[in-house]
C-alpha cells in the first residue's frame, strides 16, 4: 500500500482539495488506477455512476444501450458539463483532501472541474482495442459489451462525446502495457509526482 495523499497543503488551503481527474477509454485500466488511489488515501467519485443513477430515476435497466443513451441525454438537454457539474457537489463532500474523479468524457466537463479546483490534474490511460475488449469481456459488467461490434459501438459514442480529445489534453498519459503489479506501482509514482508538484506551488 502506497503513503496517503498530501493532505497538510490541502488543510493549510481550507476549502482547496487535490483533484485528479481521470480518462480514457473502455478497459484502458482505470478501475486498477481508482484501486492504486483509494489505497493511497483518495476519495473516489465516478462520473459512470451519476449516468447510471439517472437511468434508475428514468427507470431504464442498467444495459449497455440505456447507459449510452442516458449519458447522450444527459448531454442534449443540459450540456456536455451537466454530469461534472453533478459530481462537484459529490467532490466537495468527501472527507479527503484529495479525490480521484474517474470517467472524463469531455473537454467541457475539464473546464468545470478546473474552475471549481485550484489543484486539478488530468490524468488519462491508454490501453489497445483488443486489450481493452478481453478486459470488459472478463469483467462483465451489465453495461460492458458482450460482442466486439458492441464495444466498437461503444468506443465510437464516446469518442463522439470528446473522450479522445481528454486524452489529448491531458498532463500525463500512461500506457497500460504492464502486470497489475507494475502497473499500479507506475500509478503510485505518478501520483506521487502530481502531490509533489502541488506541494511547491
Amino acid at each position: 500500500m502506497g503513503r496517503g495523499c498530501y493532505t497538510t497543503k490541502v488543510n493549510l488551503l481550507v476549502s482547496a482539495k487535490l483533484v485528479i481527474g481521470l480518462g480514457g477509454m473502455p478497459g484502458s485500466g482505470k478501475s486498477l488506477v481508482v484501486e492504486t488511489a483509494r489505497e493511497m488515501g483518495y476519495d473516489i467519485v465516478a462520473m459512470g455512476d451519476v449516468v447510471r443513477e439517472q437511468a434508475r430515476i428514468r427507470g431504464l435497466e442498467p444495459t449497455p444501450q440505456n447507459i449510452g443513451a442516458v449519458m447522450l441525454a444527459l448531454r442534449a438537454e443540459s450540456g456536455n458539463y451537466v454530469i461534472a457539474q453533478k459530481c462537484v457537489p459529490k467532490i466537495e463532500n468527501q472527507s479527503s483532501g484529495c479525490v480521484l474523479i474517474d470517467g472524463l468524457r469531455s473537454i467541457s466537463e475539464v473546464d468545470i472541474f478546473r474552475a471549481h479546483f485550484a489543484l486539478f490534474t488530468l490524468i488519462s490511460v491508454h490501453a489497445p482495442p483488443q486489450t481493452r475488449f478481453e478486459r470488459l469481456k472478463r469483467r462483465g459488467r451489465s453495461d460492458d459489451p458482450t460482442t466486439y461490434e458492441g464495444f466498437v459501438e461503444r468506443d465510437n459514442r464516446e469518442l463522439g462525446v470528446g473522450v479522445g480529445n481528454v486524452v489529448a489534453m491531458s498532463e500525463q498519459i500512461v500506457v497500460n502495457d504492464r502486470s497489475i503489479e507494475d502497473f499500479k506501482a507506475l500509478m503510485r509514482e505518478n501520483f506521487s509526482r502530481i502531490e509533489t508538484l502541488w506541494l511547491k506551488k
